[in-house]
């Protein structure tokens, strides 16, 4: 447990994740200075109300104030650990650490952890709901949506925290310890903040490092061969899962899941009788599975759970159908690897023809783009780009599909709509971060729903199956202007308006 009454600790990067653990560390009594290198209106208003509390906050901050000496430095998941405001409070600092670590050190739950590239939000999901219907008191914690540090006063109440864990947020992690960590995939990370693919394997493996003997890790086959061929410890207990490895614990089998495990063996579910579909999904449901038989939630329980769990908002949601036409929300999607697993998702047009209309497009990650394109000419119609990323999406994939650039996500469901016939899927997988118009993917993916629904009154068709809003309610954000489009082709848009437990309870080896 930390001693922070009257410690001076600085928090640097004010996104909400960075506000939790400034709040909370004024409320145990710290001396809190919150630097923000941006300085704008949002901000501004985050600012008074952060002073409010008792928090000073320095915005436009680009090196250690004057004078300034700070016994810990926390730090916001969207700050990279060598930014020149950073390095500039280390030589002064004793400790760096994540808001992750924050509040890990805390919480007084235990702590079931999932990190990967992809998956970690439907995988949490799905393990909240095994877990609740077994009667355990959990809650998710670790993502923008809900940062573990506006958690830690709930934790004594709770059995087990569910943490959602990304390797920026595992960098600056020093004693996390799960009782259960997970590891779903490892696919390249983003090129500005690892620009070795080894760095970001090497920080994902720190969410085993601090494990003991009797700990458990659920750990993907392929990504445990990447771990162990760079030298790196799993010193828990560990069991393997894989879609495509048959000789991994968990299987795929065709639509069935089948187990290798002592006591344990045959099949366990099948996932046609879910909702939950493709085999980036099976993956998440193997591991869910294991959590599950860890932690004693019996099979028959934890099948009733699965096979009821909705597909989560923005992981490849369909939205609705208008006129024959299919709309699938994958706002989530910021790198090749998922929207690579959206795409298979989709199932081929007759005769075994390309039946998707494309929407990609956002903040550029660093990644090789043209790698999609093979994925792309077998199962992909046109492509509609918008985003700062559109031109280097373009370059990278014309040579394999017809590409339009647009101005906008609004003008790019417009034309994508307008150019997919009966038996068509729209689908927005945008393999970039959305940063560039949209504070957070969720808000990207309600866009989408609000073009989907505006598209089909424009039309005059109906628009079947449209999910309530899953951003919170109120309007969509306005999108940041970006002219007018720069297309290859395309009709003219339309104008788019839219409405305690022990550790002993664990199972044994």
């Amino acid at each position: 447990m930390l001693a922070l009454e009257n410690k001076p600790v600085a928090v640097v990067g004010l996104s909400e994740r960075g506000q939790a653990a400034a709040r909370l560390l004024r409320r145990r009594g710290a001396l809190v200075q919150a630097l923000e290198p941006a300085d704008t209106a949002p901000l501004r208003r985050t600012a008074r109300e952060l002073r409010a509390v008792g928090i000073r906050v320095k915005l436009g901050a680009v090196r250690r104030p004057p004078d300034a000496t700070f016994e810990w430095v926390v730090l916001s998941p969207e700050v990279e650990r060598q930014s020149g405001l950073v390095r500039s409070l280390q030589p002064r600092v004793g400790t760096v650490l994540s808001e992750l670590e924050l509040g890990y050190r805390l919480s007084q739950a235990l702590h079931v952890a999932v990190s990967g590239t992809n998956g970690k939000s439907t995988t949490l999901g799905l393990i909240e709901r095994i877990l609740t219907q077994a009667q355990r008191r959990v809650a998710i914690a670790g993502s923008a949506a809900r940062p573990f540090c506006a958690l830690v006063e709930q934790t004594r109440q709770l059995d087990f925290v569910l943490l959602e864990a990304e390797a920026a947020q595992l960098e600056g992690c020093h004693y996390l310890r799960p009782i259960v960590a997970v590891l779903l995939n490892l696919a390249p990370g983003p090129a500005h903040r690892f620009p070795a693919p080894m760095e970001y394997v090497q920080a994902t493996a720190r969410l085993f490092v601090n494990q003991q003997p009797f700990d458990w890790a659920v750990v993907q086959s392929e990504a445990l061969a990447q771990i162990r061929l760079l030298g790196l410890p799993v010193p828990a207990k560990t069991i393997t899962f894989s879609a495509v490895n048959r000789r991994a614990d968990l299987y795929l089998d065709r639509s069935l899941l089948v187990s290798r495990l002592p006591d344990w063996t045959g099949p366990l579910l099948d996932l046609d009788r879910c909702r939950l579909r493709g085999p980036h999904n099976a993956e998440n449901v193997m591991a869910a599975l294991l959590v599950g038989r860890i932690l004693r939630v019996p099979l028959e329980r934890m099948v009733e759970a699965v096979q009821g769990f909705e597909v989560p908002a923005d992981c490849c949601e369909p939205v609705g159908e208008v006129r024959g036409v299919r709309f699938i929300n994958d706002a989530k999607a910021e790198n090749l690897e998922a929207t690579q697993k959206a795409l298979e998702s989709v199932p081929l047009g007759a005769g075994g023809e390309p039946a998707v209309w494309l929407i990609a497009g956002g903040r550029d990650q660093g990644l090789e783009y043209h790698d999609l394109g093979p994925l792309l000419a077998q199962r992909v119609k046109g492509a509609v780009l918008y985003g700062e990323c559109r031109e280097k999406l373009r370059a990278a994939w014309s040579l394999f599909t017809p590409c339009t650039l647009v101005g906008s996500l609004l003008e790019a469901v417009s034309v994508a709509a307008q150019n997919a016939l009966s038996g068509d899927t729209v689908l927005l997988s945008p393999a970039c971060s959305s940063f560039d118009m949209f504070p957070t993917y969720q808000q990207r993916g309600e866009v989408f729903r609000q073009a989907v629904a505006g598209w089909a009154n424009a039309t005059g068709g109906a628009c079947g199956s449209v999910p309530p809003s899953a951003g919170g309610g109120g309007p969509a954000p306005p999108e940041a202007p970006a002219g007018r489009p720069q297309g290859l082709g395309g009709p003219d848009p339309v104008a788019l308006r839219a409405p305690t437990m022990l550790r002993m309870n664990l199972i044994q080896p």
